[in-house]
């Protein structure tokens, strides 16, 4: 089993850390969960094929989770993908790829590109299978069995967000999409070989947007991670989503100045949130960079 961190960004556009993606590989078969911007890249980066891999499943539907699926749908038929692709995600995904596709964004492009045979007798890969994620045991092939279950993010009332567990024989990795502190990700991570788990703000940014007004609960901190990864038990501790706190770019930083004082954004701000999940995390920690390779 491998995890491949393709991206490990939140929302705003970063040079250095894409949007949220993450490849699990089984038997050399490959998962999708998340497909954010620079997705379908970061995949060939890797040197993985977009094209082979057959199964997505999304947390929630929010840009920097979503914004690369048409992308990977649209250049998979292109490169002359052979297995119909599934995509296994929240309430509205249906929606989303059928706006995405040939009834919305992009049905321009497919009609004139499905006036050659090749395209038009391929129609099938950009018309993938599409399931409704609810609690519970979501997906099982030879290799995996993935469940799910809701995690606190964004009022069920605008989004459903999920968290997803992993099993893979005696191997578990858990995935916690976006989400404050929850009691069903915790279960989720039970005992888990790998925890790869948001962690969008250092605690001086938390502080900051407390100050200013900005909304804390959605959210996990630092602090807050430790005690979730020493709680569920989980052996390697991967946070990502990172809000763009280490970068050294001016304009992202100009981004950033309504959440975060702008003198303590920098690469050192990573050896900050360390030492905060230290505090109550003794197990193994790989902080979330992009193509980050970890073998379960």
């Amino acid at each position: 089993m491998k995890v491949t961190m393709l991206g490990t960004g939140a929302a705003l556009p970063d040079p250095d850390r894409g949007h949220t993606s993450i490849l699990i590989t089984v038997n050399e078969k490959q998962y999708l969960f998340d497909c954010g911007n620079g997705a379908t890249r970061q995949l060939i980066r890797a040197n993985v094929d977009p094209s082979t891999v057959d199964v997505v499943f999304l947390t929630h539907l929010h840009m920097d989770h979503i914004a690369d699926l048409p992308f990977f749908l649209l250049s998979g038929w292109i490169c002359d993908r052979k297995v119909k692709p599934s995509i296994i995600g929240p309430p509205g995904t249906k929606e989303f790829v059928d706006h995405s596709l040939e009834n919305g964004a992009f049905a321009v492009d497919i009609n004139a590109r499905a006036q050659f045979p090749q395209r038009r007798d391929s129609m099938e890969m950009i018309r993938p299978d599409i399931s409704i994620v609810t609690p519970g045991l979501v997906y099982e092939d030879e290799n995996i069995k993935v469940y799910a279950d809701y995690v606190e993010h964004i009022e069920s009332e605008f989004m459903h967000c999920f968290g997803f567990r992993v099993e893979a024989g005696d191997k578990v990795v858990t995935f916690s999409g976006d989400t404050a502190p929850s009691e069903a990700l915790l279960r989720l991570a039970q005992d888990a070989d790998v925890l790869i788990h948001e962690c969008s703000f250092p605690e001086e940014a938390l502080e900051f947007r407390k100050k200013v007004g900005i909304g804390t609960f959605a959210h996990t901190s630092p602090i807050e991670l430790g005690k979730i990864a020493t709680q569920a038990n989980v052996k390697t501790l991967i946070p990502t989503h990172f809000a763009h706190f280490d970068t050294t770019s001016p304009i992202v930083k100009k981004y950033l100045a309504k959440h975060m004082p702008i003198e303590a954004v920098g690469p050192e701000m990573l050896d900050s949130v360390a030492n905060d999940i230290r505090e109550n995390f003794k197990g193994s920690l790989q902080l979330g960079r992009d193509l980050l390779r970890v073998d379960v």
